[in-house]
């Protein structure tokens, strides 16, 4: 009677330490994974410091039209961006980028009298670009301490070449995807800054940049919005 008395006081000590031992992993539950992330959706986070990449998604255009549902304007077959990651928080919430450099080329022009474009430069890098998990991933690009949102267009005309100086009045907005893992902006204006009567009085911008790629990782992984 003392021995079984005993061997069911050991089983019952066993039971409570196997108890005790799950509690904690239950407790914590799963890991939350950050806004970006490397792979697939719930995969690895992407770093602060990472650097993404992307061109222009493929058969897609960067246009400059004079109005948001026109097709008179620039278009360019091709652009890129590099963004560095500044924060990449647990979701829900937003992460923050710092873009660096955004570039055209290949550009076109059909507006009266221009013949061609000679570049398209972005001013006033880095801006701030903030990539929400909410409805629809949304995307805003704003200003920092360089200045505002500004892209310079020179044109060269039957008259000789024209700058034309375009600047958003604050913020623009765009939306992400992970279906191809792309970043868009569609019609965001950029009313005219500066620049003569043969620049159109606005432009409104128009682009679909994928897949973003995080580029300081070993084989560049497409990104992805959880």
């Amino acid at each position: 009677m003392r021995i079984r008395h005993t061997l069911g006081g050991i089983a019952t000590a066993v039971i409570a330490l196997a108890a005790l031992a799950a509690a904690p992993a239950q407790a914590l539950g799963p890991t939350s994974s950050a806004v970006l992330t490397q792979g697939a959706v719930g995969g690895p986070d992407v770093a602060v410091g990472d650097v993404l990449t992307a061109d222009l998604a493929t058969g897609t255009f960067a246009t400059f039209y004079s109005s948001a549902s026109g097709t008179s304007g620039v278009k360019c077959a091709a652009s890129a961006f590099s963004a560095t990651v500044t924060a990449n928080p647990a979701a829900p919430g937003a992460a923050t980028e710092q873009l660096d450099t955004q570039t055209f080329g290949s550009c076109t022009s059909n507006v009266l009298g221009v013949m061609g474009v000679q570049s398209i430069t972005v001013n006033n890098l880095p801006y701030t670009n903030s990539v929400g998990d909410g409805a629809g991933n949304p995307v805003t690009l704003s200003p920092s301490g360089a200045g505002a949102l500004q892209t310079t267009v020179v044109l060269r005309t039957i008259l000789g070449t024209v700058t034309c100086v375009y600047r958003a009045a604050g913020s623009i907005a765009g939306t992400t995807s992970n279906t191809a893992q792309t970043i868009g902006f569609t019609s965001q204006v950029f009313p005219k800054f500066s620049g003569p009567s043969t620049c159109f009085p606005a432009g409104y911008f128009t682009a679909l940049y994928g897949p973003v790629l995080d580029s300081s990782v070993p084989g560049s992984p497409h990104v992805f919005v959880n």
